[in-house]
């Protein structure tokens, strides 16, 4: 059974990307170079833009849930509207209604002659004083029903035409939004196909090109040293399970996360391995305090070099399916020596130190 869990992307992170990346240098300005050492070139340029893609689809993303919130509050506002028009029509319904029946009273009471008409045959001041009262009130009680109706049939007017407008505008947006995030998801994907085709060439040369070096966010990581090694993901192979693709047991924990996922650092320490090549493809291995070591397998892209220091939630590669992987994940292992066949559980390992998967 498989196990979830969220972790927030990073606020700064996502409120700043699209400034930020209007701030930085695009891809095409830079000069080719060398792509080892340095971590500048084709390869830098490829990396960095699928991380900014990355972070464009985050925001994209949250301003399109935010936008089907608001489609969602809105339906309920129209509902509710809309049970006023009903009231309102009802309203002007009964106003006809009332029309009718102070017509049918003065043909009643005149007897089919017009209310003037009896005025005008009055045989005494008196009868001339009742009819002019009775044509008074007979017409007042017309005009204020004709008015009442008339703006009640204003306000429906006026409210239909702005419930209208109001959906018109929120289907716009959301239309809009949709197709931003669906052109950044993609650029995403195409930019996240041709890293990992630059991962694969490297570990079937079996030469790690240099560090290529990623901006890093802003972590905000102040109540611990230890964090998730992805930040946003779902678990899958956990450690000690069996399966066709190993010959023992698995040997660590699982990150199912898309090709180009940023991966951090769990603590701080230092880079003893990196390596393409193997069943475990591109790789990275940490060495820490007190002795343990851990893995990050299966990568597309290294943003360190062997002999690097690492400070806790740096980011040191980003995701992949390189080697014997069927399908992009992050394989992640704690170990007591560098070398595999060491490894202890990892969800174990980070639990003690305060990291709950």
């Amino acid at each position: 059974m498989r196990s979830y869990r969220r972790h927030r992307l990073l606020v700064p992170v996502l409120l700043c990307a699209l400034a930020v990346i209007a701030a930085r240098p695009t891809a095409a300005g830079k000069d080719p170079g060398s792509d080892s050492g340095t971590g500048t070139g084709p390869a830098t340029g490829l990396s960095a833009e699928v991380v900014r893609l990355y972070e464009e689809a985050a925001v994209a993303t949250q301003q399109y849930e935010a936008g089907r919130k608001e489609a969602e509050d809105q339906r309920a506002e129209a509902q509710r509207a809309e049970a006023l028009l009903d009231t309102q029509r009802r309203h002007i319904a009964l106003l006809h209604e009332d029309l009718g029946r102070i017509a049918r009273a003065q043909y009643r009471s005149s007897g089919g002659l017009p209310v003037a008409a009896y005025m005008i045959l009055a045989d005494s001041p008196e009868g001339l004083m009742r009819g002019q009262h009775a044509f008074s009130q007979a017409d007042l009680a017309v005009n204020n029903a004709i008015s009442k109706n008339k703006r009640a049939e204003a306000r429906l007017a006026a409210d239909e035409a702005r419930a209208a407008a109001q959906w018109q505008a929120l289907e716009k947006r959301n239309i809009q939004l949709a197709g931003l995030k669906a052109d950044i998801e993609q650029k995403l994907e195409t930019a996240r196909s041709e890293l990992q085709g630059q991962a694969d060439a490297a570990v079937a040369a079996g030469a790690c090109r240099g560090g290529v070096r990623l901006d890093q966010p802003e972590t905000g990581f102040t109540d611990g040293d230890w964090v998730a090694p992805v930040e946003t993901y779902e678990l899958s192979a956990s450690y000690g399970s069996g399966g066709a693709r190993w010959s023992n047991r698995h040997t660590g924990q699982d990150f199912a996360v898309p090709i180009g996922t940023p991966v951090r650092a769990v603590g701080a320490g230092r880079v003893v391995k990196v390596s393409c090549g193997g069943p475990f493809g591109m790789e990275i291995v940490l060495k820490h305090a007190g002795g343990y070591y851990t893995q990050y397998a299966h990568l597309a892209s290294l943003a360190v070099d062997q002999g690097e220091h690492v400070s806790p939630g740096q980011w040191i590669g980003q995701s992949g399916t390189t080697g014997n992987s069927t399908g992009p994940h992050l394989h992640f292992e704690a170990r007591v020596t560098p070398e595999s066949g060491s490894a202890v559980n990892p969800v174990s390992w980070l639990s003690a130190r305060g990291v709950s998967l």
